[in-house]
């Protein structure tokens, strides 16, 4: 622990404004980060949960502090047994609701907004680290969190544009066109391990569409695969998925 920052680190006036500024600070910076790709949750919403748990800490500081002092001769009288420091647990609590209005499904069946509900989890524990004062774990949380939306991305879709197996959405122009797909899959040395398929409904103006996972041989390139297919003419449209 860096001892010149204790004085930021107690129950006082300047240190409530300096927790604040800096929750504001690493929650705005993820948020922002969110922001620029699109997510449903930015800069306003990392801000607020980091703030709201780094006050939450700072209220179970101050109580702490008042049934050591103000309160506590009643805290004596009744026998009371008091843990403050349990805001915090219901705070996790409450994240995990509003991370959990974040993920949907595709009608494609794809999952999406887990890492934005991920983040918000641990933009609220780095709000609750700020709120108690312990400024290294905060840094240290904060470039963690930073990196893990920055670097990991390109690692992961390094990693996953090489991996053996992938699962597309493809959508058709007639049911009739299945054979024709598989057939040029076959013809690509790609195995087809599981199909789920949707006829849809010609008055509706929904496509014939299926869901594939396909086992690739070493060295094939996912972007690769999905060019080739997209070039057929019996295919709308196609994605990864």
């Amino acid at each position: 622990m860096i001892t010149s920052l204790d004085f930021i680190r107690e129950a006082s006036f300047p240190a409530l404004v300096f927790k604040v500024l800096l929750s504001i600070f690493m929650g705005g910076a993820i948020g922002l980060e969110r922001e620029r790709k699109g997510r449903p949750a930015g800069l306003r919403t990392y801000i607020l949960v980091c703030i709201g748990a780094a006050l939450t800490v700072i209220l179970s500081q101050y109580e702490h502090e008042l049934l050591q002092t103000i309160w506590a001769e009643q805290k004596a009288a009744f026998d009371l047994k008091v843990d403050a420091s349990r805001f915090g647990a219901q705070v996790i609590n409450g994240i995990g609701f509003l991370g959990a209005g974040t993920i949907i499904v595709t009608g494609h069946q794809e999952v999406k907004g887990l890492t934005t509900a991920a983040g918000l989890w641990a933009s609220g524990c780095l709000g609750l680290v700020i709120g108690a004062g312990f400024y290294e774990a905060a840094l240290t949380g904060f470039s963690v969190i930073v990196l893990s939306h920055l670097v990991l991305p390109r690692i992961e879709g390094f990693l996953l544009d090489r991996a053996s197996n992938m699962n597309v959405y493809v959508e058709l122009r007639s049911i009739e066109s299945i054979p024709i797909l598989i057939r040029r899959l076959k013809s690509n040395n790609i195995s087809v391990y599981e199909a789920d398929l949707e006829k849809g409904h010609r008055k509706r103006g929904q496509k014939p569409s299926v869901i594939m996972t396909l086992g690739l041989e070493r060295g094939m390139n996912h972007s690769n695969v999905i060019q080739d297919l997209s070039e057929m003419e019996c295919v709308e449209f196609i994605e990864e998925i």
